[in-house]
């Protein structure tokens, strides 16, 4: 009954004229108290005398709060800067009664505004003491009363630095928090054993399941600046084991208005476990490579696509072409864009593979530079379906880079994939043959061609992040091919990024790959993705192994046998130094092969796409028999 009256009570805050009012009496109580402790506690003054000083003393004090504001904070909220306040106004208020008291000697004033300096000065101290005191001591009632009618998760900060501290005292201030936090963690072996604001500093090996037992821990809060991804990787996987929740604060430059609020510390996120620094590019050059010029992005619906077609609205341009065969999809491109106001955007429904529709799109918009993210990439499909695989990956992007020389393309832009790089599958080799075509055609006309490629893609259509999701919130279990099989990832904006940045950069034949550290085991993905879903594994929802699927290999690469890597004035990107090329012979094989029909046999169709890419090599797939017989 009274835990309720006070939580009533404490939903409403004070007038700042009761917080001075209360201030007030603080000091005319402190300024009673020096004079006690001035003389051992004895009245060995003239207590007349003090009460006459009372009323100019409360004069001076009323002066120095109103002047600093001290009374305007709010109780339940005081923070670092309330105190400097409080600490100002204390000070200013001792300095009116130093001066006063000099003067009142000097020119022998009346004695009510002679107070002795020592008076002064505990005054002043005790002022300071018991204010902060008093402020601090009411937060912690009101944190504690309405922490007894939510509950609340017992956390430790790892990060016992500014960063850390920072993050605690965010928690600390905020009276609707959910946390108690009961420690910090640190790599730091100066800090370990010792105590932070009466809260202990463990080692990351010191977290083991028994103190979690006994402390009740739920959650661990990351709060470095400047991480090594690999370290978070690290610090995430070794928690998660110990079925903890992360979470982690954002980089100090995303702190709203410069300061931390306990609604900016998020979980983490798959994005944040790369393993990796996020790749960052600013080159001003970027504006002037766009700036009035008519884009076409083919796949313009697509994952990449979409967000290269993002990318490129921030720019200057003159016009921008959507270009896909995705109805539905490519609408929903196209009304994003409409509701953020984006003029010269022309949504056009078209297939890559119409040649002719093709040539008509480019010669009513005469685009300057393309993007070609046109292309089927679902490995188990397209070793199903050769044709489709060859008719679009290939013939698809032969139309485009063809009619791209014809009208005058200044620099088309081929999306690839490190699936493409020593393929083991119908849709990595004929990606890969997409790339020998755009080589084939450097020195043909105007168009620079430039080819972009890189590893899996988080959160596209068709990754398997999406696809866990969708298993998690079936109950389970989670699908993975492979126990051992690891994958390189990328987000959405770095391709993209990559992408802008290859066409600005490429003069025409480059391969453009990045460094994109280690590559994730995907067994370890699924298994931190179930974590991060508040889930244990395999307690809540188990992971199924069902074995390699046709095309499909362990390991990707991102260099071809035969290829190493030339610097750029980018650290993260390099460029694939390709080995040499007989054109006329290239040119001629895959003419003959995008002349085949929907008749031809997979068998036969793939046998033409090895004869072209010796390096392809099938995997746990039906064509391994063409290896034998090579």
């Amino acid at each position: 009954m009274i835990y309720k009256f006070l939580h009533k009570i404490s939903q409403k805050y004070a007038s700042k004229w009761l917080v001075l009012l209360f201030d007030l009496m603080v000091v005319v109580f402190t300024f009673f108290l020096a004079y006690f402790i001035r003389f051992n506690f004895q009245i060995d003054f003239d207590l007349n005398l003090m009460i006459g000083q009372v009323p100019y003393m409360l004069l001076a004090a009323l002066i120095s709060f109103l002047a600093v504001g001290s009374h305007k904070g709010v109780v339940r909220f005081t923070g670092y800067k309330d105190i400097i306040n409080i600490i100002i106004g204390a000070n200013l208020l001792a300095t009116i009664l130093i001066i006063s008291t000099y003067f009142s000697r000097k020119y022998n004033y009346s004695e009510l505004f002679d107070i002795p300096g020592s008076i002064i000065y505990i005054h002043l101290l005790l002022n300071v003491l018991l204010l902060i005191g008093f402020k601090l001591s009411i937060k912690s009632l009101f944190n504690s009363i309405n922490n007894d009618f939510g509950a609340t998760k017992k956390v430790l900060i790892f990060g016992a630095g500014n960063s850390g501290m920072i993050t605690y005292d965010a928690i600390s201030n905020d009276p609707k928090n959910s946390y108690t936090v009961i420690g910090f963690i640190d790599d730091n072996e100066s800090k370990v054993g010792k105590k932070i604001n009466l809260l202990p500093v463990y080692s990351l090996q010191k977290i083991t399941s028994e103190l979690i037992s006994k402390n009740k821990i739920d959650e661990v809060i990351v709060s470095i600046q400047n991480i090594e991804p690999s370290r978070l990787l690290q610090i995430t996987g070794y928690l998660f084991e110990l079925g903890l929740h992360v979470k982690i604060v954002p980089p100090v430059q995303n702190w709203i208005d410069g300061d931390l609020s306990i609604g900016q510390i998020k979980k983490i996120n798959i994005e944040d476990l790369l393993g990796r620094d996020p790749i960052s590019i600013i080159n001003p050059t970027l504006t002037d490579e766009y700036e009035n010029k008519i884009i076409l992005i083919t796949g313009a619906a697509g994952s990449i696509g979409s967000e290269i077609c993002r990318k490129v609205s921030l720019y200057n341009y003159k016009k921008i072409i959507l270009v896909d065969n995705a109805e539905s999809a490519l609408y929903d491109i196209q009304q994003e864009f409409r509701q953020q106001g984006l003029d010269n955007v022309e949504a056009i429904v078209a297939d890559v593979r119409n040649r002719t529709r093709m040539d008509q799109i480019f010669n009513q918009y005469k685009p300057k530079i393309v993007f070609h993210a046109a292309a089927y990439k679902h490995v188990p499909l397209m070793e199903s379906s050769p044709f489709e695989a060859v008719s679009v990956n290939i013939g698809g992007t032969k139309n485009v880079a063809d009619i791209a020389v014809k009208h005058s393309v200044d620099k088309f832009v081929l999306i690839s994939t490190d699936k493409a790089v020593n393929p083991t599958n119908v849709m990595g080799a004929t990606k890969r043959i997409a790339e020998l075509y755009v080589t084939c055609l450097r020195e043909k006309g105007h168009t620079k061609f430039i080819t972009t490629r890189f590893g899996n893609v988080l959160g596209s259509n068709g990754s398997v992040i999406p696809l866990f999701k969708k298993q998690i919130e079936k109950g389970g279990p989670l699908t993975v091919t492979h126990k051992d099989i690891t994958r390189y990832f990328m987000t959405i904006p770095e391709a993209c990024q990559l992408v802008l940045e290859a066409a600005a950069m490429g003069n025409g034949g480059e391969i453009f790959v990045f460094d994109m550290g280690e590559p994730i085991k995907i067994f370890n993905l699924a298994t931190n993705m179930i974590i991060l879903s508040g889930l244990r594994y395999p307690e809540d929802i188990n992971i199924k192994i069902t074995g390699l699927r046709p095309g499909e290999k362990i390991y990707e690469e991102l260099l071809a046998d035969g290829e190493n890597t030339k610097k750029t004035y980018h650290d993260k990107i390099m460029i694939a130094k390709s080995r040499p090329l007989d054109i006329l012979k290239v040119e001629k094989e895959i003419n003959r092969l995008t002349a085949i029909n929907s008749l031809t046999q997979p068998l036969e169709i793939v046998s033409s796409i090895k004869l072209l890419i010796p390096e392809y090599i099938s995997n746990n797939s039906t064509y391994e028999v063409l290896d034998i017989k090579k």
